[in-house]
């Protein structure tokens, strides 16, 4: 990893000491926190005053999306909520960012046989796992919607990560949470993790924890079962039989934590690698000497199917909600589909 990585991991680590413990540091940066906070709060009221132009589709938006920085597992339930609606009727597309793809123009179509240069490594994770489901990524949300409605027969539209694109109007908005870390010190950037005030938590249709839910949410669960060769997609192992019960653990994602607390509940002893969020991995990255196999995140895992290794795996993890955020979600489609 070159210097200006490690300095990230190493910058990324001292903000998350001042975001999550009590300290001195946090309440130096109140100043700056407070003015974020008034320019965040006169954007979202210039769109909703029409100061602003928002692009309104001709087919309904679903916005999945969260207020504080960092893995929350807002992908996950994306994916899920396209693959129910897939399940009840609708024909869905989904939008996201696009984050760290280098098209030379936007908004780019995603296949699963896309390059994950290209589009991004988030971008290629949706298209293989909603195969059939078309995808669009472009730094506009509203762009990349409108090229899904001109191109695709869809009748709804699932944003990843959209909760602060008020260019785009939406019907239904879901907001995600962390379980463990919670809002941190409730206080917006760069004091803290917010990217808007704990307030607008309660504006949002349906709050989705990611772990122990608290009053008013609906908790979210991953599961995993099986470990997937790398270079090599048809091979699998079960958790459970995978020979080597100590590994090096690899993971370039929002929070790194959680990945981690997911394989040591199966028995795993780690040597713990973090790397930056959405980093390319290099081939030199992932030697460490000591034969010991490799596992990393399925997003990770796309950068990394190029390299002729045979001894580094990912977990592929799925999001599982209750009949009860069912039966929400549903009541909330059925509202949009009544106006």
């Amino acid at each position: 990893m070159s210097l200006y990585n490690r300095i990230i991991v190493v910058i990324n680590r001292i903000f998350m000491h001042i975001w999550y413990d009590k300290n001195f540091w946090q309440l130096l940066l109140i100043p700056f926190s407070a003015a974020y906070q008034v320019i965040c709060r006169c954007r979202r009221l210039a769109f909703s005053k029409g100061l602003f132009r928002a692009y309104r589709p001709s087919v309904p938006v679903l916005v999945v999306g969260n207020i504080s920085v960092g893995g929350t597992g807002k992908t996950p339930l994306s994916i899920w909520l396209a693959l129910k609606l897939l399940a009840y009727g609708y024909r869905p597309g989904i939008v996201c960012s696009g984050y760290g793809g280098k098209a030379d123009f936007w908004p780019q179509q995603v296949r699963p046989d896309s390059d994950w240069t290209v589009v991004g490594d988030e971008a290629l994770l949706i298209a293989r796992q909603v195969e059939g489901i078309p995808v669009a990524v472009g730094p506009i949300r509203a762009d990349s919607v409108e090229a899904l409605v001109d191109k695709h027969d869809v009748d709804i539209i699932v944003s990843d990560d959209g909760l602060q694109h008020y260019a785009l109007e939406r019907d239904i908005e879901i907001a995600v949470v962390d379980g463990v870390r919670r809002l941190g010190n409730g206080r917006c950037l760069p004091s803290g993790p917010l990217r808007e005030s704990p307030a607008r938590l309660e504006d949002v249709d349906l709050i989705v924890c990611k772990g122990i839910a608290g009053r008013g949410e609906f908790p979210m669960k991953f599961s995993a079962h099986y470990l997937r060769a790398v270079n090599r997609p048809e091979v699998q192992v079960g958790v459970a039989d995978f020979p080597q019960r100590i590994v090096h653990a690899v993971a370039g994602i929002g929070n790194p934590n959680s990945f981690f607390t997911l394989l040591r509940s199966f028995g795993f002893e780690l040597n713990e690698h973090i790397f930056p969020d959405h980093y390319a991995l290099t081939a030199e990255d992932l030697t460490f000497g000591d034969g010991l196999p490799v596992i990393m995140t399925e997003k990770d895992s796309v950068k990394c199917e190029v390299f002729d290794r045979e001894d580094i795996w990912c977990l592929p993890v799925r999001a599982e909600l209750s009949d009860m955020f069912e039966g929400r979600l549903k009541a909330l489609l059925q509202g949009v589909a009544d106006e």
